[in-house]
């Protein structure tokens, strides 16, 4: 009896082999040829799953975006207690930063996907759609926030979030550079939050804040 292929799991199988080729050399240096070889499979098995190399890497970088995703669910989930709008952005932030050898590959693999999409109107849309959705999550989290007064009720939630994006992607080049060691890069974080969450009546003793024995992380913790 032949056997039988899971072809997700194949998919998924190609994309970390995608990972490991960019995160050493690039996408560029990435040839479909490479990829097979390095999934242990044949060109025309690689081909029968993406038929493009453009088809490959946006499924990486999904793939990626999904595993994260689960890490953090994973880790609020292991939190006692319902989690606040604090502890979400927070746990969120520190999986977007290069803190282990997993988000270090996948924040090189990244890296390598956005300046490749600068000239690529394809990828280029793709990135976008990805920066929109983390934004208006982390809105969200800044909206609920707000209503529950630990946020003062002048902030803008979406300029809150593009601020957030902005100083994670800055402090993990910092970190991928050994110019900021992680918890360094972490500390940051929550002082960012601390800052933002000190505006509210319901801060900084609210569930997650730094002031509240129950917070899973204080100032300066790598997570």
């Amino acid at each position: 009896m032949p056997k039988r292929v899971d072809h997700e799991e194949r998919r998924r199988q190609i994309a970390r082999a995608l990972w490991r080729i960019a995160a050493e050399r690039g996408l560029d240096g990435a040839s479909l040829r490479d990829v097979a070889t390095e999934a242990g499979i044949s060109l025309g098995q690689l081909q029968h799953y993406f038929t493009s190399k453009d088809d490959m890497i946006v499924f990486a970088l999904r793939h990626i975006a999904q595993l994260a995703e689960e890490r953090v669910r994973t880790r609020i989930e292991a939190l006692p207690g319902a989690p606040t709008p604090w502890v979400i952005l927070r746990e969120t932030l520190a999986e977007m930063l290069p803190l282990d050898d997993a988000s270090r590959t996948g924040h090189l693999v990244q890296i390598s996907y956005f300046v490749r999409a600068v000239h690529d109107e394809r990828l280029r849309t793709h990135a976008k759609e990805g920066t929109a959705a983390l934004r208006g999550f982390f809105a969200d989290q800044v909206k609920a926030a707000i209503a529950r007064g630990e946020v003062a009720a002048d902030r803008d939630p979406v300029g809150e979030a593009t601020l957030l994006i902005a100083l994670t992607e800055g402090l993990s080049s910092e970190v991928l550079m050994e110019t900021l060691a992680p918890q360094e890069a972490m500390g940051l974080i929550d002082a960012h939050l601390a800052r933002l969450f000190s505006g509210g009546q319901g801060s900084p003793s609210s569930p997650g804040s730094p002031d509240n024995p129950d917070n899973p992380g204080s100032p300066g913790s790598p997570g």
